[in-house]
């Protein structure tokens, strides 16, 4: 195997390109959880791994509390599929709380104040009801617990990894809370070496071809939990050796994915990328700047090409239609080329393609 195998065997297995899941709460559940910070970006992940790409579909799904946004791993938002969020949590999350010590102790955040701040919450939304992020913090205040410095966004993260609230329906385009156990009342009950066995599973099927270090990043667990995790799914996968460093994805075989000239525009912040520890089977490193400038942490939607991505592209809404742009790290690709991935997502927003262009440099 070699590194644009690797590659393609990504697009494939992350429903990139090839089958498409046949709705929303299939892609999630395929993908085991999506990197979800920014919405727009998020949306759109899961939009591209469905069968007939609807921005009211994946909408529909968060409202019908199929999908669940929530703090699960490495301290950063995902989208998780609602009946697996509870044991998520429960797995991953305790060992980001024990590095948020110091942070705490800045905030001047101890034990009593993040017990009240969930009492507070509980009685806030105990009942089936939801508050805007604004509304949590103005219960906060009015309890006497200071929301100033990050301190009301640090206990709302705090308590959801806690697994007491999540994201709910939104309300007037503003994201809300809920209680996850009144949002999700029919959740799946793992204990801890079932919970990390079907993590490691949801991981290799759709990330693979993948190394257990890509795992233990991706997930936010040590290497000892990602190996025993490994080994109690490891009957169930095939490995190949590139470079030394042993890959392991869920397949009888390995097919053989033929080399492809197709167009993909992928979301910032998309799996295809961040699912892994090393990234140079797709991106090259004198380009890697290009994707998240200046080291931000902040990636930029990219234009993936025969697994590789070679660009990256933004869009903008304006007068009813969306207007994209592609740019590109060495040659551009011509304007035909990036004309049907546009297309597509303006399909999925259900608006006009106003026009797209292509630059020939990022």
């Amino acid at each position: 195997m070699t590194h644009p195998e690797i590659a393609r065997l990504r697009l494939l297995n992350q429903r990139i390109s090839g089958e498409k899941c046949p709705d929303p709460a299939a892609v999630v559940r395929w993908m085991g959880a999506l990197q979800a910070q920014d919405y727009g970006q998020a949306v759109w992940a899961v939009g591209l791994r469905t069968l007939r790409p609807a921005l009211a579909a994946v909408e529909q799904a968060l409202a019908d509390g199929q999908l669940v946004l929530t703090w699960p791993m490495r301290g950063t938002m995902h989208l998780v599929p609602a009946e697996d969020a509870a044991w998520m949590v429960r797995l991953l999350a305790p060992r980001v709380l024990r590095g948020l010590t110091a942070r705490l102790r800045q905030l001047e955040l101890d034990q009593t104040t993040i017990e009240r701040s969930k009492t507070v919450f509980y009685e806030a939304l105990c009942g089936g009801r939801r508050l805007t992020r604004a509304g949590m913090m103005q219960a906060l205040e009015q309890a006497g617990i200071s929301t100033q410095g990050q301190r009301g966004y640090h206990l709302l993260g705090h308590t959801a990894q806690l697994g007491h609230i999540c994201f709910g329906p939104q309300l007037e385009r503003q994201q809300t809370f809920v209680l996850l156990d009144e949002w999700v009342p029919n959740a799946r009950k793992l204990d801890r070496e079932e919970a990390l066995a079907e993590l490691t599973r949801r991981y290799f099927r759709s990330h693979g071809p993948a190394t257990v270090h890509d795992f233990a990043n991706w997930a936010g667990l040590t290497l000892a939990d990602a190996r025993q995790g490994l080994e109690a799914v490891q009957p169930g996968l095939v490995s190949a050796k590139v470079e030394e460093q042993l890959y392991w994805f869920s397949a009888e075989e390995m097919p053989v994915v033929a080399p492809t000239n197709a167009v993909q525009l992928l979301p910032g912040f998309d799996e295809y990328l961040l699912g892994y520890k090393d990234r140079r089977a797709v991106l090259a490193q004198e380009h890697a700047a290009k994707v998240v400038p200046g080291g931000n942490g902040v990636f930029k939607p990219m234009v993936v090409v025969d697994g590789q991505i070679v660009g990256t592209w933004q869009r903008a809404v304006k007068k009813g239609v969306v207007d994209v742009v592609a740019s590109f790290f060495d040659k551009a690709l011509e304007a035909d080329a990036v004309a049907c991935a546009s297309r597509q997502y303006a399909d999925f927003l259900g608006l006009p393609l106003g026009g797209f262009r292509v630059e020939s440099k990022c």
